[in-house]
């Protein structure tokens, strides 16, 4: 009953229940946004624009899953819908190259929040490694592998996030821990 009132208190536009929502959720949201954005500046807009939505949607939640389930919904998306435009624009990039056309140079690093919780590795070349591997996942791999391993999540959680069965995603997470270990195996056998 109290998630019904916080939701209904969030619909009615009060102040203090989106003080409190993002109290609770800022930092989650921002976890997963950098697990599969690692650029502090990039993964701050992205949770800007997930609260945005959470706010401007609120009234479509129906409460057929907690609400935090709602909100890890509504990152993911985000997040997958962001790296997806990102792809498309370097594709345009490449060919645009390919065509005479001259290819911007990005400065920007992609890689420059090395420090997450999850991801201390031993130094910044394996963690740009290990996140263009798990970036070239299929994307359900990638969602999966991403909110377990890094985010922490259950495979429960993960379940009612993507709306897929627990035996979906054990699999899932099955296949993007073979097609990691072929893709790591690969790179370092091209590196060393």
């Amino acid at each position: 009953m109290e998630q019904n009132d916080f939701v209904n208190r969030l619909i009615a536009g009060e102040e203090t229940a989106y003080g409190e929502l993002l109290d609770d959720f800022q930092q989650k949201v921002f976890s997963t946004c950098i697990s599969f954005v690692p650029n502090k500046e990039e993964a701050e807009d992205l949770a800007q624009d997930v609260f945005v939505e959470v706010f401007n949607s609120i009234h479509k939640f129906k409460g057929n899953s907690k609400l935090s389930t709602w909100i890890y919904r509504i990152t993911t998306n985000k997040c997958l819908e962001y790296i997806r435009k990102r792809n498309t624009k370097k594709r345009f990039a490449f060919l645009q190259s390919l065509s005479g056309g001259t290819l911007p140079i990005d400065k920007t690093s992609y890689f420059t929040e090395m420090n997450h919780p999850g991801i201390i590795l031993e130094n910044k070349e394996k963690s740009e490694t290990l996140f263009l591997a798990i970036n070239s996942l299929p994307e359900a791999q990638k969602v999966a592998f991403t909110l377990h391993k890094i985010d922490g999540l259950s495979y429960q959680e993960i379940s009612e996030i993507t709306q897929k069965s627990i035996s979906s995603v054990e699999s899932l997470m099955f296949r993007a821990k073979k097609n990691l270990q072929k893709l790591l195996e690969d790179y370092y056998k091209k590196h060393m």
